[in-house]
């Protein structure tokens, strides 16, 4: 799903590969101008990694507390799509697109109380990350996201009233 956020762009891929001084000479060396992605599982304590794809078991955090002085150096410029990344930010005193939970999976909508299928997950989890790749590639200032990633919301269920809520710029 996230893929679509980068497909086609012009990115520096960073993965469960990178150790942690990698990581953080990659943030240091990012210019401001340029925007940085965060893109996956995680939590409020960072964004999670795995070794292994195929086991369904995080074994680290692969950006956390030891990167939040990069990331604040970068300054506002940075978009965090993962569960409670806004709550990371607002502990790491970072600024830019965050989001809170975003229901990804069944697990998760069983855990939230949102009545869903696999289908309407699958659709509509594709939709919203289409959606906010068409606002960032229009240009859209990162302020301004939230309110349009609201107001994009055509389905009215619970899943997307849960998850086109949960963009927040800090």
């Amino acid at each position: 799903m996230l893929s679509a956020l980068y497909h086609g762009m012009e990115v520096r891929h960073l993965d469960q590969s990178c150790s942690k001084a990698e990581i953080s000479r990659a943030l240091h060396h990012t210019p401001q101008a340029e925007r940085i992605m965060l893109l996956g599982h995680g939590s409020d304590k960072g964004l999670f990694s795995r070794k292994d794809d195929n086991i369904d078991v995080f074994d680290r955090l692969i950006v956390y507390h030891p990167h939040a002085y990069y990331l604040r150096r970068h300054g506002s410029n940075i978009v965090a799509v993962w569960c409670n990344a806004h709550l990371f930010a607002q502990a790491e005193g970072l600024h830019g697109l965050f989001s809170g939970m975003i229901v990804t999976e069944m697990s998760e909508a069983l855990e939230c109380g949102i009545v869903t299928s696999v289908e309407e997950l699958r659709a509509e989890n594709e939709k919203i990350a289409r959606r906010l790749r068409a606002l960032l590639d229009e240009n859209v200032p990162l302020p301004d996201i939230p309110r349009r990633m609201a107001a994009l919301d055509d389905a009215h269920t619970p899943l997307t009233k849960f998850n086109y809520q949960n963009f927040y710029y800090l």
